[in-house]
Parts: C-alpha cells; structure tokens; sequence
C-alpha cells in the first residue's frame, strides 16, 4: 500500500462523543421559545386577490399603536406560515426540523416564527410590519403552486405592490429569510417591482441544478428526495420535481428555466454567504454576490451554524443596519461590501474584517502538485527523464488517496479551491469522483461546521461525474471553473483524460506545522448515519472499478493564500 492510499476513509476518529452530542441535541434541541409580547399586534390570514382570481393569505405583524407607516419585511415559502412554535404543557413543540438537522447552538425566536423566518415578533419591536405569506398551494392560500416558477415570483411581486399601497406602509418593501425563503426572493427581485427595496436572501442556493440536485453533475438522492417528498405534502403542487429530475439528467432548458437571471438584480442585497452549507447553499450564495448587478452589494460570510448565526444578536445588528438603510431610511452606516470571518477550527474565529470582493485581490494562488508518495508540493516532481513523477491507483467503491501538505508558517486560505487532475479508470461504468479539503493539527482531523448542522465537515469539497467534466467558456473564470453539464463524454477504459473539479468556498488559517490534506474518492467521503455521519447527504457513487491518477505537472491543487498583511 503506497503512503498515499487511504482504506475506507469515511471512518472518523471521534465517532463516540461525536454521537453523544448528536443524541442529546435530538432529544431536546437547543431552542428558547418566547411567547408574542403585548406590544406587537397580529392579523392573520389577511387575504390577497391576484390578478388571476386566486387568494393568497399572509400573516402581518405590527408594533401595537404604531400611527406612522413602516417599513415592510416579507417572507414567502410553501412550508405553512401557521406551522410555528405549540405550547404543549410546560414545554413547547418545535418543527421536527429543528431536530432532524442538527443544532448545535442555542438560539431564541418566539412563538410566531415559522421555519428558517425571521422571527416577526423581534422585527416588530424594531419598527418594521412584517409579512409571512404562503405561496400558491402553500397553507392557506388558494390554487395550485410551482415552486422556483416564475408564477411565484410574480405572485410576491404583486403582494410586494399590495404590501406599499396599504395606509400602515411606507411603500417600501423588503425580503427576509434562509434557504427557500431566501431562494424566492431572487426571481422577484430580477422582475424590479418599483415597491422591492432591499432583499437579504440569507443562505439560498441560485442554480438548483448545480448547487443542489446534481452538484458536480452527481445526483444528490439524499436531502433532496426527502426535500421533494415534505414540500409536496406540506404544499399543492402541480409538478413533482422529484420525478421531473428523474426526466432531465443533463442540464438542458427545464433546469434554465428554475434558475433566477442575477444580472437583472438591481435592488440593493445582503447576501449571507456561509462556508457552513457546501452541500447546499454555499456556492449559489456566493455566486449571487458575484454576479447581481446592485449598486449596494453586500455579503455576510460566516462558517457558524446556520440556524443560531441568522437569529443571533450579531446577524440581526448586519440585517437590521442593511433594512434601516434602505427600508426605514433611517441614519444607518452603509455596510462594507464583504463581512470575512475567519476560523481556525469549527468553534474558534481567529478574525473577522471588511473585505472588498471575492475573490479577494490580493490571492496569491499557488499550486500544490500530487507526488505518487502522498505529498502536495509547490515544486513540479519529475523523474530525471523530465516525465511525471508516477502514478497512483485506488479502488473506487473502497478506498482514497490521501495526500498532504504542511504549511511552515501561518498561512490563511480564503477564497475558492481547485482540482485538476489527469486519470483513466478500468473495469468502472460512468466513475464519480468525491473530493474533501482536511485540515490536520498534531496528525488529527480538524472539524468544521457543515450542512444540515454536520459538525465534523471538512474545509471544503467538491465532486464530479467524469462523463459530464466539460466546462462552460462563458462562465468560468481563471479560478473559478464551471461545468456545462450538457453533453456526455464517456469515458473509455484505460483512456487518460484530464478533468477539474471546483471545491467549496472556505476562509480558514492554517498555523505553522498544521497541514492540508487532500483526499479523493469514488464516493461521498462522509459515513451516512445519522448519530455520528452527515444525514441526510447521499450522492450516487462510482461503480465498481479502479482509477488511476498522473501524478506531477498533470495534476496539481489551486489553493488561495492570503497575504499576511492587506495591501493599501
């Protein structure tokens, strides 16, 4: 066995304790519910007539007595508005979501916050109405709805123009809320309602495709067919997106159509763009901070739980100054453009500043090559004949190569990561490949937060379906690759091919003798079981057979070092 190889490498250390923890926050989650105080007002179920006949209903709530108009904030999503917080006795029911993914943090949202919305109650405090609306076919609203459609977006808009014409409104409106009730805010927002004054999508993948179902051109059959199955109970659909993916492998025009055009976002955005959610939201976030077209762009990146961090005291200040600004035009200070925390280990930041872009400017991108012995070095390893330094092979079902760096001085990685590889592969049917970026510290894993409340994630990670590992000219950038995922192109035994494979966005330092490792495999390289591994995550894996990668100026890992000192 080379040094390199690395059997069955979903086994973790830590697994015991790692599960103790998972099992106590199951059987009571950490989650302070407090009951509606006396000064905010609630009218529920207030009706919306559509253009086309149908009514959707919305809860509003208001600070009681309030005699000027306010700033209005919106949520829409399909999961219930009503579907919040129960007294049962002593105790209170929560949505089982907040004990099927995991929390490991503390947070306090009253008892009108439905799942991943603003709390009402706390906004209405502040000043602000707030909306939560069911979407078509969601809780109380009437009609049949499809979600990601451009009928929903054209549904909020004309709540958006509703909300600005009632006598308790300023007319200027804006949208709150994670992941779904942050993905509905993007087609609204590219449809300039003149009302939408601000959106804070916090968390929400832009391409469902890429980011989600079939990210890498893998199909994604654990959160998301469990995602496929609740939406549809908990709303009236007319599609069934489960079997609708099952109908378009390849990313072809009924994927397009799903995905919101950024570059016709001009209202100004607060993006939450955590490290915390690869699996998820991670790289649509970013992405939409990247390419949206506002004058006042800005992100909030962070790798903290996703849960705790959007109800925490430090969030909600960021989300408040943005809304204050542009909703209430109050006297808040303009927010800088990037807000970059920076994490040594899952629960430790070392730093968090202001940032400009993203990527940052001043990268210096170096190039780790693989060595046949395990090792990732900035020198290009070759025989004395000039050819590549060797070869490394793996079996795809059960074992990974390893391979590792060590960093001499501190040195902080932020920013996106890249894979280039050349292989061939034998005896394998349509092979995948599963990438993971480690840190280590004294010869150990260091854990970081993932998605679904995982607290044993890597830095970073990325996959690929070889077939699909054809790139889009028109949107790849020098450090930034993007697939087409359009067209086939098998792979034939023994043939060498060369592929790349984008990694997760991450911020992280590493400390002088600590190490990077990057492992690859032909299958997910997290275990599934939901005490001690990363449920519900589940990617379809190689088939039987082995890879082979070229190890030398072939194959080589872009990583971001960050100068130790900003340049003026």
């Amino acid at each position: 066995m080379t040094r390199s190889l690395v059997d069955k490498p979903w086994r973790r250390p830590g697994t015991a304790a790692y599960a103790r923890r998972r099992i106590g926050a199951l059987r009571k989650p950490p989650v302070t519910v407090y009951e509606m105080a006396s000064d905010v007002r609630k009218d529920a179920d207030v009706p919306v007539l559509l253009r086309d006949g149908v009514t959707l209903r919305l809860n509003l709530f208001r600070p009681a007595g309030a005699t000027e108009p306010l700033p209005v904030l919106l949520s829409a999503h399909p999961y219930g508005k009503d579907a919040v917080p129960r007294r049962r006795g002593r105790h209170w029911a929560l949505n089982p979501q907040f004990r099927i993914m995991n929390q490991t943090a503390p947070l306090r949202i009253s008892d009108q916050t439905s799942w991943e919305a603003p709390d009402p109650v706390w906004w209405a405090q502040q000043g602000y109405a707030v909306i939560n609306l069911d979407v078509r076919g969601g809780g109380h609203s009437e009609g049949r709805g499809d979600l990601f459609s451009d009928q929903e977006a054209n549904d909020i808009a004309q709540v958006i123009a509703w909300a600005a014409e009632q006598p308790w409104s300023n007319g200027r409106v804006g949208m709150l809320g994670v992941s779904y009730l942050a993905i509905s805010q993007y087609k609204v927002a590219a449809l300039n309602p003149p009302a939408l004054k601000a959106i804070c999508p916090w968390e929400g993948f832009t391409d469902i495709y890429r980011d989600f179902c079939t990210s890498g051109g893998v199909v994604e059959d654990g959160f998301a067919r469990i995602w496929f199955f609740l939406s549809a109970k908990a709303a009236r659909l007319n599609t069934n997106l489960g079997a609708e993916r099952r109908r378009h492998p390849l990313r072809d025009e009924w994927w397009d159509a799903l995905a919101p055009d950024l570059s016709k976002i001009t209202v100004p955005i607060l993006e939450c763009t955590s490290f915390s959610d690869a699996n998820l939201h991670s790289g649509g976030s970013m992405r939409a901070f990247q390419r949206v077209a506002s004058e006042h762009r800005h992100a909030y990146a962070h790798r903290g739980p996703k849960w705790a961090v959007f109800y925490s005291a430090e969030a909600r200040a960021h989300q408040r100054a943005f809304f204050d600004r542009h909703l209430a035009e109050r006297d808040a200070p303009e927010l800088p453009p990037l807000r970059l925390e920076v994490r040594d280990r899952g629960d430790r930041v070392v730093e968090v500043r202001d940032e400009h872009e993203w990527p940052l400017a001043r990268t210096q991108w170096r190039r780790l090559h693989l060595t046949a012995d395990g090792a990732l070095t900035e020198c290009r390893p070759t025989t004395p004949s000039g050819t590549p330094s060797g070869t490394v092979s793996f079996d795809l079902r059960r074992a990974a190569l390893a391979f590792e760096h060590r960093f001499d001085e501190d040195t902080e990685l932020s920013g996106p990561m890249t894979l280039r590889l050349r292989l061939s592969t034998e005896r394998a049917r349509d092979p995948r490949l599963f990438v993971g970026i480690e840190k280590r510290a004294n010869d150990m894993p260091v854990p970081f937060q993932g998605s679904y409340g995982y607290g044993r994630d890597r830095i970073a990670q990325g996959r690929l379906r070889v077939s699909l590992r054809g790139l889009d000219p028109e949107l790849s950038t020098p450090h930034q690759p993007v697939h087409a995922f359009r067209t086939l192109q098998p792979v034939r035994p023994g043939e060498q091919v060369d592929v790349t494979i984008a990694l997760s966005p991450s911020a992280t330092l590493f400390h002088a003798g600590e190490s990077l490792r990057l492992m690859i495999a032909g299958r997910y390289l997290e275990p599934r079981n939901p005490l001690f591994g990363h449920f519900p995550t589940h990617y379809v894996r190689s088939s039987r057979g082995t890879a082979t990668i070229v190890c030398g100026e072939a194959s080589a890992l872009e990583i971001p070092a960050i100068p130790a000192h900003p340049a003026p």
